[in-house]
């Protein structure tokens, strides 16, 4: 019986008041080849949509749409990641890359997970949260899960990238959620 190699490497969402958490669960290769512009096809897109609006309203939040500029933000981001260091960095809060949008973000085997494998992994912290206000305690448990059914957000856009046999998802939110002292709905 042959098994395939499995990869998955969450990060959670860390917006405006408070540092992400960087984990980097494997040495990132120097050398990397990897495929940019791998868009999300139309049915990717509406899929991670339906996703997200489904966990929305399982607490009550009102439905996001998509957003095609938000998505390209996704995809240079995706791109950049699987270009330069082929592992998971949330963008930073100035400069170039500088972060306008919540975002969560998500790595695995090429081929074996894709985009509602993604918003899925992040739907399964609900079960850690408990209700509370973000907290620096409590936000790597449930980031990812607070990041989707945050009351205030509006819009989202995803998108993919791949590397070393990897595929990088990043999903934007707009406005951003997370915030310390508050819930997300």
């Amino acid at each position: 019986m042959k098994t395939r190699n499995k990869t998955i490497i969450l990060f959670p969402l860390v917006a405006a008041l408070i540092s992400p958490i960087h984990v980097i669960a494997e040495d990132s290769a120097q050398s990397s080849s990897f495929s940019a512009g791998s868009r999300l096809e139309q049915h990717e897109a509406q899929q991670a949509l339906m996703l997200h609006n489904q966990y929305r309203a399982d607490v009550g939040v009102g439905p996001v749409a998509w957003s095609d500029k938000i998505a390209l933000y996704a995809q240079e981001w995706a791109d950049n990641l699987a270009a330069t260091q082929c592992s998971m960095e949330h963008r930073p809060r100035s400069g170039k890359w500088k972060q306008e949008y919540g975002e969560n973000l998500f790595m695995g085997t090429a081929g074996y997970y894709g985009i509602s494998d993604a918003v899925t992994a992040w739907e399964s912290e609900k079960k850690d949260y408990q209700g509370d206000v973000i907290t620096a305690a409590n936000y790597a448990a449930t980031g990812h899960y607070t990041q989707i059914v945050w009351q205030n957000t509006r819009q989202i856009g995803c998108a993919t990238a791949l590397c070393n046999n990897n595929i990088i998802i990043v999903c934007n939110y707009d406005p951003p959620g997370n915030f310390l002292g508050q819930k997300p709905f």
